[in-house]
């Protein structure tokens, strides 16, 4: 698989194939059993993904309220240890999600931020997370204080690199300024349905920060939907042979080279599949028409 590059001189750059995985429905249940999600991760590292992407606020069902929080944190590293694949993946996680037994909250307190990093760290077994991402804006709190929060954070050592999530330019620029090189990631929704996350690629490609589009295949749920909503994805993965999928995914690499999509998985195929869009060419005429619809 081609890669792309996440991080600056100063903080390491790191290149990572250019189709990461999500990790936000991984959980092991009766219909996720602990074998197939094995068997998921040992396929996305055999087809060339190594960036995995969770958060604190993960975890099974919002039945589970509270006691979700930190749970796919600790399924994912335990999965990594028992395949012996820590050193192949860039783990990425996220705080400032809160989960509660009324749903989910914010929270970015200088407080809670500080020993959410800690807890990451512990669930996750490292000495230093590579890649950690302030996961939503918090009302109540100024996004500059948030930043300063950030910037004390890896000043302490405890993570290597700084990533937002759900930010828009300003508050990009502004973390900019405040995290200089330590700032290199940001990940917001981008899809052939939520396309209003382009000003953000455009802004990171100027600054040479990584993109990475959460729910990357949002509106290709089922044939149908695709058919009335998305017609030219359906047309393009006609044409090419290859799933719609793979067509979404390979419009958004074609975005920008920061971009690094990633689609969730549960299953093996699924993640083949995702992965084969690092591969698929688009003509100009294909991306012209992805575009404009």
């Amino acid at each position: 698989m081609q890669t792309r590059t996440i991080g600056k001189n100063s903080v390491g750059r790191t290149a990572v194939g250019a189709i990461g995985l999500g990790l936000m429905t991984f959980d092991q249940t009766g219909t996720q059993p602990r074998q197939q999600l094995l068997d998921t991760v040992r396929a996305a590292l055999d087809a060339g993904v190594t960036l995995f992407d969770t958060a604190d606020a993960y975890g099974p069902g919002d039945e589970l309220g509270a006691g979700a929080q930190g749970a796919n944190e600790t399924l994912i590293a335990g999965i990594l240890d028992e395949l012996g694949v820590r050193d192949r993946v860039l783990l990425a996680t996220k705080g400032g999600h809160v989960r509660t037994d009324g749903g989910w909250e914010v929270d970015s307190s200088h407080g809670h931020l500080v020993s959410a990093v800690d807890a990451s760290l512990r669930r996750l077994g490292v000495e230093q997370i590579a890649l950690w991402q302030h996961h939503r804006p918090d009302p109540k709190v100024e996004y500059a204080d948030v930043l300063h929060t950030l910037k004390e954070i890896h000043d302490s050592g405890k993570v290597r690199m700084i990533g937002l999530s759900n930010a828009d330019p300003a508050q990009i620029r502004l973390a900019a300024e405040i995290l200089g090189d330590a700032l290199v990631s940001v990940q917001n929704e981008f899809s052939p349905r939520f396309r209003t996350s382009r000003p953000e690629i455009d802004l990171c490609t100027e600054l040479e920060l990584a993109f990475l589009p959460w729910s990357p295949l949002g509106g290709l749920g089922n044939a149908k939907e695709l058919a009335q909503k998305h017609p030219a994805f359906a047309e393009v993965a006609t044409e090419l042979g290859v799933s719609a999928q793979q067509v979404a995914l390979a419009w958004e690499l074609a975005q920008s080279p920061v971009v690094i999509p990633i689609p969730g998985a549960k299953r093996p195929e699924s993640i083949r599949d995702s992965a084969a869009a690092a591969d698929l060419q688009l003509t100009d005429d294909q991306l012209m028409r992805l575009d404009k619809e």
